[in-house]
C-alpha cells in the first residue's frame, strides 16, 4: 500500500511539474508592431512570438532574447507562408538560441543594408541561433547601385536552413557570412538546404549568391559549412560563391544552369567535395576556381559546362608576387583529386597570367580524375608553366590529353545514364579507376520551403492572348493599360497616331497582323516607356517620328529605373524605324540605373537618324547598361550617330558582358566623324558578315584583362582596338 501511495505522489508530481512547463511555455500571437516588442521582451526561454497572418507593411523587427539549447526562444509565422513582411522592413536577431520561421519576404526593401540580420548592431550578435523556412523573394531597394545583404550572418554557431531566397536584382550579395569582430570568426556556421533561386546579372562586381568572409580577414579561419544547397540560374557575376576566408567546407551542394563558379578566391586549406556542376549546355556556367594555398577539390561532377577563362570547369590560377590582402596569392599545395569532368568546354591552368600575376601553380596535385568527351577534344589550356604541378592517375577518353604533361592515360571508360542524366562511368570503369558510385543527386524539393513555389516567373514574349486593334487615335495606348503580361498586340493596316506615352509594365509584343503594313506616329518625346517588370517586343511595325518634337533626349523607347527593379528585354523584328530628326533622337535609350538582358535587333531597317540607335552609355564606375546586344540582318542608313554606344566601365573582371554580336547587317552613312559602334570596355564582341559602306570601324576600347574580339567576312574596315590596359 505504501508503495502504491508513493508511486501515485510521483505521478502527481510529474503531472504538477508537466504543468508548470506548459505554463512556462508562453505562446504570443501578436497583431500589431507594438504588441511583437513587448511579446519580445516578455519572452523567456521556451516561449513563442507569433505572427498573425496577413501583410506586415514596413516592419522593422528586433527579435532578442536568451533561450537555450533545449527551450529555445522562437519567432515564427501563424501559418507559413501566410505571414508577409513587406514595405520597408527587415530583421535583425541578437541574443542566443533563437529559432525564427516561416516568414515571407516580397514587394518590398530593407531601409538598412541587410535584410535579415544576425545581430541587432555591432556589439549585440547572434549565436546558437536558426533561421529556417524562410523566403526572401525580389526584395530589392529600387536602385541597382545601393548595396545590400539579404542575409548577413555574425556570431557563432548559427544556422541558415531550409529558406527560398531569389529574384535579387540589385547590388549585394545575396548572403554573406561576416568575419569583421573576432566574435564573427571561426564561426562553425552551417548554411544548408536553402534554394538560392535565379539571381540574374547585375551588370558590375557585387553579384554574388555567398560569400564568405572579405579580403581584409581572409587570412583568418571562418569554419563555415556550406552543404547541400540547391543553386539554380544564380548568374549574378563570374563568382557564385567567393570563398575570402580559411577553413571552410563546400559540399553535396548542387548547380544548375548558373553562370559562374566556386571561387577560392582568398583563405586557404578549403575543402570542396561531393558537388555536382551541371550546366545543361548553357554559357559561362563554370566549376571551381583555385587560388590560394592547401585548396582541396575532391569527389565533384561536373557536367554540361560552357564556362572558359575564369569560370571554366576547373581553374587553376596564377599569383602575384607578395600579393596584397585584395589580390592573388600563389596556389600552393593543392589537392585536385577523384573528380569527374564530362562534355566540359575547358579545364585552365595558370588563368589570368600577365605582367602582375606572374607566379603559376606550384607544389600541387591533380591524381584519379577522370575526363569524359567526344572526338578528342582540345579541353586542356595553359596559360603559365605547369611544370609546378603533379598529374598522376587521371584517365581521358574522347579528350586531348594536356600538352607536355604525363600521368594521364587515355582508354575507353564504359559509360552508364543515371535517371537523374548525369552520365558516369559504369561499375566496371568504376572499379578499375578507384571511383566512389555516384551518390544520390540533391533535388530542388529537398531544399527550401514546400509552401512556396520554385520556378522563374518571367513571362515570355509571346506567352498569353492575342488582342487586335484597328487604325485610330491613341490605339496602343489604350491596349497598352489592359493589357496582361505576354499577351500579343495585333494591328491591322492603316494609321495609328500616338498622342499619349505608352506605358509598358510587363513584357508585351505589338506586331503586325498576317499581311499587314500598320504605320506608328507619335507627337512626344518617347513613344514606348518601359516602367518596372515591362519589356517590349516589336515585330512588323514602320515607326515614324515625323510628328515627334525637336527636342533634346527624345527616344522611341526608354527605359527609366523604376520599382519594382527588373531587368529588362527589347526586341526589335522586321520593323522599320525612321524620321527622327531634331537633337540626337534615339530609337532605344536606356537611363542610368536600368539594365537590359538582352536587345536583340533582326532582319529591321533604320534610316534617317539624328542621334544613336542604341543608347544604352548611362551607366558609370563599373556598371553597364545590358548585358547583351545581337544584331543580324538589318541595316542602318543615314545615322547621325552611332549605332551603338555602350560602356562598361572600371577594371573589374568579374563580369561575363557585355556582349556584342553583329551578324550580316548593312552600315550606310552612318555617324560622320564618329565609329559605327562605340563600345568601351565590352568583354564579348564578334562582327561576322557585315559591310561597312562610308561607315567607321567599330571602335572598342579595353581598359582590363583579354576580351574576346573576333571579326570574319565583313567588307570595309570593321574594327578598331584601343587597348587602354596599364
Amino acid at each position: 500500500m505504501r508503495n502504491l501511495r508513493s508511486s501515485l505522489a510521483t505521478l502527481m508530481g510529474l503531472g504538477a511539474l508537466a504543468g508548470s512547463v506548459q505554463a512556462y511555455a508562453a505562446e504570443r500571437l501578436v497583431r500589431t508592431p507594438e504588441a511583437f516588442g513587448a511579446a519580445v521582451r516578455a519572452s523567456v526561454p521556451g516561449d513563442s512570438v507569433v505572427l498573425a497572418n496577413g501583410v506586415w507593411s514596413d516592419f522593422e523587427m528586433v527579435f532578442t532574447g536568451e533561450g537555450t539549447a533545449v527551450r529555445p526562444i522562437t519567432l515564427r509565422a501563424q501559418t507559413p507562408g501566410k505571414v508577409v513582411i513587406s514595405g520597408k522592413s527587415n530583421l535583425r536577431i541578437a541574443g542566443r538560441h533563437l529559432v525564427v520561421s516561416g516568414l515571407t519576404f516580397k514587394d518590398g526593401f530593407s531601409p538598412s543594408s541587410e535584410v535579415i540580420s544576425f545581430r541587432k548592431d555591432n556589439q549585440a550578435l547572434a549565436f546558437d541561433s536558426r533561421v529556417t523556412e524562410t523566403v526572401i523573394d525580389g526584395f530589392n531597394k529600387p536602385d541597382r547601385v545601393a548595396e545590400d545583404y539579404w542575409i548577413g550572418l555574425y556570431g557563432q554557431n548559427n544556422r541558415f536552413d531550409h529558406n527560398h531566397l531569389q529574384g535579387k536584382l540589385n547590388n549585394g550579395v545575396t548572403l554573406a557570412v561576416v568575419l569583421s569582430s573576432a566574435e564573427s570568426q571561426q564561426n562553425h556556421h552551417r548554411i544548408d538546404h536553402n534554394y538560392f533561386g535565379p539571381r540574374p546579372p547585375l551588370g558590375s562586381n557585387g553579384g554574388e549568391t555567398i560569400r564568405v568572409g572579405t579580403s581584409p580577414f581572409s587570412r583568418t579561419r571562418s569554419l563555415t559549412v556550406v552543404e547541400d544547397n540547391y543553386f539554380e540560374g544564380c548568374s549574378g557575376e563570374v563568382e557564385i560563391v567567393s570563398n575570402k576566408s580559411g577553413g571552410n567546407i563546400y559540399r553535396r551542394n548542387v548547380f544548375v544552369r548558373s553562370q559562374g563558379a566556386l571561387a577560392l578566391r582568398h583563405g586557404d586549406d578549403n575543402l570542396v567535395e561531393d558537388n555536382v556542376f551541371l550546366g545543361g549546355g548553357l554559357a559561362h556556367t563554370g566549376g571551381v576556381r583555385v587560388i590560394n594555398a592547401g585548396q582541396t577539390v575532391r569527389n565533384n561532377y561536373f557536367q554540361g559546362l560552357r564556362g572558359d577563362g575564369f569560370t571554366a570547369a576547373l581553374v587553376m590560377m596564377n599569383g602575384v608576387p607578395n600579393s596584397p590582402l585584395n589580390r592573388y596569392n600563389q596556389v600552393l599545395d593543392a589537392r585536385i583529386e577523384k573528380n569527374v569532368f564530362v562534355d566540359v568546354r575547358q579545364v585552365l591552368f595558370g588563368a589570368g597570367a600577365d605582367q602582375e600575376r606572374t607566379l603559376p601553380p606550384a607544389r600541387s596535385t591533380l591524381s584519379g580524375n577522370v575526363f569524359l568527351g567526344v572526338g578528342g577534344e582540345a579541353i586542356f589550356k595553359a596559360m603559365a608553366p605547369i611544370d609546378g604541378l603533379t598529374f598522376v592517375g587521371n584517365t581521358i577518353d574522347g579528350v586531348a590529353p594536356p600538352t607536355g604533361a604525363s600521368g594521364f592515360e587515355a582508354k575507353a571508360i564504359g559509360r552508364h545514364t543515371l535517371p537523374d542524366g548525369r552520365v558516369y562511368p559504369d561499375a566496371a570503369a568504376r572499379k578499375a579507376l578507384g571511383l566512389q558510385a555516384p551518390g544520390r543527386l540533391l533535388t530542388r524539393e529537398e531544399t527550401g520551403v514546400a509552401w512556396y513555389p520554385k520556378s522563374d516567373r518571367a513571362v515570355a514574349f509571346d506567352s498569353g492572348r492575342v488582342l487586335k486593334i484597328k487604325p485610330g487615335q491613341d490605339q496602343l495606348a489604350a491596349i497598352a493599360v489592359r493589357a496582361k503580361a505576354g499577351d500579343i498586340i495585333e494591328l491591322a493596316s492603316g494609321d495609328y497616331a500616338e498622342g499619349r506615352v505608352v506605358e509598358v509594365r510587363q513584357p508585351l509584343t505589338f506586331r503586325a497582323g498576317k499581311g499587314a503594313e500598320p504605320v506608328v506616329t507619335f507627337d512626344h518625346t518617347t513613344l514606348f516607356n518601359l516602367i518596372g517588370t515591362g519589356a517590349l517586343k516589336l515585330q512588323g511595325l514602320r515607326l515614324s517620328g515625323v510628328n515627334a518634337p525637336d527636342a533634346i533626349g527624345n527616344a522611341v523607347i526608354r527605359v527609366s529605373p523604376s520599382a519594382p527593379l527588373n531587368n529588362y528585354a527589347v526586341e526589335l523584328v522586321d520593323t522599320e524605324v525612321s524620321h527622327l530628326g531634331g537633337k540626337a533622337f534615339a530609337v532605344l535609350r536606356g537611363e542610368k540605373g536600368a539594365f537590359a538582358d538582352h536587345v536583340t535587333i533582326s532582319g529591321s531597317r533604320f534610316a534617317d537618324i539624328s542621334g544613336t540607335v542604341l543608347d544604352l552609355a548611362g551607366e558609370t564606375d563599373g556598371l553597364y547598361g545590358a548585358e547583351r546586344v545581337d544584331v543580324a540582318g538589318s541595316q542602318f542608313t543615314h545615322l547621325g550617330g552611332p549605332v551603338l554606344d555602350l560602356v562598361r566601365g572600371g577594371t573589374d573582371e568579374s563580369t561575363f558582358g557585355p556582349q556584342v554580336r553583329v551578324k550580316g547587317s548593312t552600315f550606310r552613312n552612318v555617324a560622320p566623324g564618329q565609329p559605327s559602334m562605340r563600345l568601351d570596355g565590352v568583354q564579348v564582341v564578334k562582327l561576322d558578315g557585315n559591310l561597312f559602306e562610308r561607315a567607321a570601324p567599330v571602335r572598342v576600347t579595353v581598359h582590363v584583362g583579354k576580351p574576346d574580339l573576333s571579326e570574319a567576312g565583313n567588307s570595309g574596315a570593321a574594327l578598331e582596338i584601343v587597348d587602354q590596359r596599364k
